[in-house]
């Protein structure tokens, strides 16, 4: 037994009535009443739902996916190279400086706190300016 329907009425503009008419063969609809059912069911959907992909084209989600997967292989790989470079210079600093453990935790602590006030932007010719007058140490 095919389900009850309910009455409901709606006034459109000419203009979107004339869209359902020209979409409704491209949704497979037989009238404009199956038309705008599907259409307000879809806009429901749409509006409860926190996954959004659902509603995006398979093929652009897959591609977003793709695209994000590989700046994320791109990234890992410069900061492991990165991290290389930085242990090979920690390991020669290590090997030429005599600085005990207080020295050390004292430096962390003003890095952490420079790093922070500038918001990560620091460069090696500010530091070299700021130990030369003497703010550094």
């Amino acid at each position: 037994m095919p389900e009850e329907k309910v009455r409901f009425q709606a006034r459109i503009s000419p203009d979107t009535d004339r869209k359902i008419k020209e979409l409704m063969p491209k949704a497979n609809c037989q009238s404009q009443n199956e038309f705008i059912e599907h259409a307000l069911k879809f806009y429901c959907s749409y509006l409860t739902t926190q996954d959004t992909t659902e509603f995006l084209p398979p093929i652009f989600v897959h591609a977003m996916q793709g695209t994000l997967q590989c700046s994320e292989d791109r990234i890992a790989r410069l900061l492991f190279k990165q991290t290389v470079e930085l242990s090979m210079m920690m390991n020669v600093l290590a090997a030429g400086l005599e600085i005990d453990e207080s020295q050390l935790d004292d430096l962390r602590w003003r890095c952490v706190q420079k790093i922070k006030k500038t918001n990560g932007s620091i460069s090696f010719k500010d530091t070299l300016r700021e130990h030369s007058n003497g703010e550094f140490e």
